[in-house]
């Protein structure tokens, strides 16, 4: 159980890292009840925690507003206060202090520049952030931490902008067809000089542009056999003869000369006479 938790933890994090661009180490707004939560199930020290949670680096944020609302509580939430103080303060340019929700939501924003995680146990700004695209939630259950999935809103404008990138913008359209004519020519049947004259002005704005006529894709051609792979030819040993002019047969140069011994004949004895 506790792998699939964290294997659903980690696809949530994926998806506002791809979607949205948030990058480690990941910011995490904790206001009052969260911190609280936390210190109460002895889920301490705060960055350990949700480091697991998140499975990297990350950089526990509060504000001056949440801060003071801790320390109006009283003796009850002092320890929570005394957490808080030691976490990084996020800037909310409030004079006077206001809610934490109020206040959390003024640093968020609408579109959550800064990409910020939200941790909280309050039910009703969970619900309000889940309507806001790209501010991802947490909250503690007893001594557990989880990562709200991301809500169908979010997902529909995940899916949206992903549409507009994929077409054209109407300005680059009308420049596309400012420069390819022939498609104004082709829907009207009554094309004469003036449609012409505005091909040849469309042809000499494309080769001030460097634009190429024809294309530079190269055909592929049959090409002959590696000679690497082939048999090299047998050279013809046998000897040629060749007929001289006058008729007779002349052994070519390859022609091995014939080496004959000659017997010794044996000399007769002398005889003396008698």
């Amino acid at each position: 159980m506790r792998v699939k938790k964290q294997k659903r933890h980690r696809k949530v994090v994926r998806f506002y890292s791809a979607c949205f661009g948030f990058r480690e180490p990941y910011k995490v707004l904790c206001d009052g009840t969260f911190i609280h939560h936390l210190l109460l199930h002895r889920l301490t020290p705060i960055n350990d925690a949700l480091a697991r949670l998140l499975g990297t680096r990350i950089i526990p944020f509060t504000t001056r507003c949440i801060i003071g609302e801790l320390r109006s509580l009283g003796e009850s939430h002092r320890e929570a206060l005394e957490a808080a103080q030691q976490l990084m303060i996020a800037r909310c340019d409030h004079e006077k202090r206001i809610n934490a929700m109020d206040c959390i939501e003024s640093v968020v924003g609408e579109a959550n520049s800064e990409h910020f995680f939200v941790a909280t146990q309050d039910a009703d700004m969970r619900k309000k952030f889940q309507k806001i695209p790209g501010v991802p939630v947490m909250y503690g259950l007893r001594n557990s931490l989880f990562i709200e999935q991301p809500s169908s809103m979010q997902k529909q404008f995940v899916k949206s902008s992903e549409e507009r990138r994929l077409h054209l913008p109407e300005s680059e359209d009308l420049k596309l067809r400012d420069m390819n004519p022939r498609d104004k020519i082709s829907n009207n049947p009554d094309h004469g000089d003036a449609d012409e004259t505005l091909l040849r002005t469309a042809s000499d704005k494309r080769n001030m542009l460097g634009v190429s006529r024809t294309s530079q894709l190269k055909r592929k051609r049959a090409k002959g056999p590696n000679p690497l792979s082939c048999k090299k030819k047998k050279q013809n040993n046998d000897t040629s003869i060749v007929k001289n002019q006058n008729g007779g047969n002349s052994v070519g140069a390859t022609k091995k000369k014939r080496i004959r011994k000659r017997k010794r004949t044996k000399e007769p004895k002398n005889v003396d006479a008698s």
